[in-house]
């Protein structure tokens, strides 16, 4: 079993939804694109994407963060399945092989921190061509019952247990930007603190951290693997494509 060249790719929900609308609004043409643009990949991928406006309002609404609710997590889960199977068919579509993978039946939290993951499965399909397509999601979690699993957690979760080389976090933004506007092309931890007062909230309902939650993840994993990370924006044309072709671009966040 060979889990080498394994590259992880997360697809913020602000690139795919309508972020600000109150309940689930996917952006079907930027979905169908992105699928174009992972066409032809001949690596090992996982893709894991947000919830964007089919989870984050979904929370609020039922104050999900710190306190159980069963209606409350089971209309979240359905959503965020709902853009899961959005994304899983166009990929298909476009030719790539494609399976759902669904965090609310393989991990357990606690405290909403990831504690176990059931990775056979996944690495059962990359074994055998197919892609995995993870997605943020309600949890089991031992100590609230249910908690919310962002994206943004699975990922460095992954890139850690299956060894994973390149990591890209395809978000809304060019990579984190500086008090002027431009791209920071490396944060590691020797920078962190300088450019950390540049790491603002989300603009709209985000429920997991925005930029700084996606930034510190990045970071330990950095220090827990030899990966890089890049932070870019999925929404231009192209970047996914340069990205799996092995460009640098976006952001580079690695531990040195």
């Amino acid at each position: 079993m060979d889990h080498k060249n394994i590259t992880i790719l997360k697809i913020g929900g602000s690139v795919i939804t309508d972020k600000s609308a109150n309940d689930g609004a996917a952006k079907m043409d930027e979905i169908k694109r992105i699928a174009t643009e992972i066409t032809g990949f001949e690596g090992k991928l996982i893709i894991v994407h947000g919830a964007g406006s089919f989870g984050h309002p979904q929370v609020k609404r039922f104050g999900l963060t710190g306190k159980f609710d069963h209606m409350g997590s089971i209309i979240t889960h359905m959503s965020v399945r709902k853009l899961n199977t959005i994304v899983v068919e166009n990929l298909n579509s476009a030719g790539v092989n494609a399976l759902p993978v669904h965090p609310m039946g393989c991990v357990i939290s606690e405290d909403t921190r990831i504690k176990d993951m059931f990775l056979g499965p996944i690495k059962e399909m990359l074994d055998n061509g197919f892609v995995p397509v993870l997605h943020g999601d309600m949890v089991m979690d031992t100590m609230y019952g249910s908690s919310v699993l962002s994206g943004d957690q699975i990922v460095p979760y992954l890139a850690i247990k299956m060894k994973a080389d390149r990591i890209g976090i395809g978000s809304a933004e060019e990579g984190v930007l500086d008090d002027k506007g431009k791209v920071i092309t490396s944060i590691s931890t020797g920078n962190f603190n300088k450019l950390k007062e540049y790491l603002g909230e989300s603009a709209n309902t985000d429920v997991t951290g925005g930029m700084l939650g996606k930034v510190l993840e990045l970071l330990k994993l950095s220090e827990q693997s030899n990966s890089t990370s890049y932070i870019f924006n999925a929404s231009n044309a192209g970047n996914i494509r340069d990205f799996l072709k092995g460009k640098n671009i976006g952001t580079a966040i690695s531990g040195t």
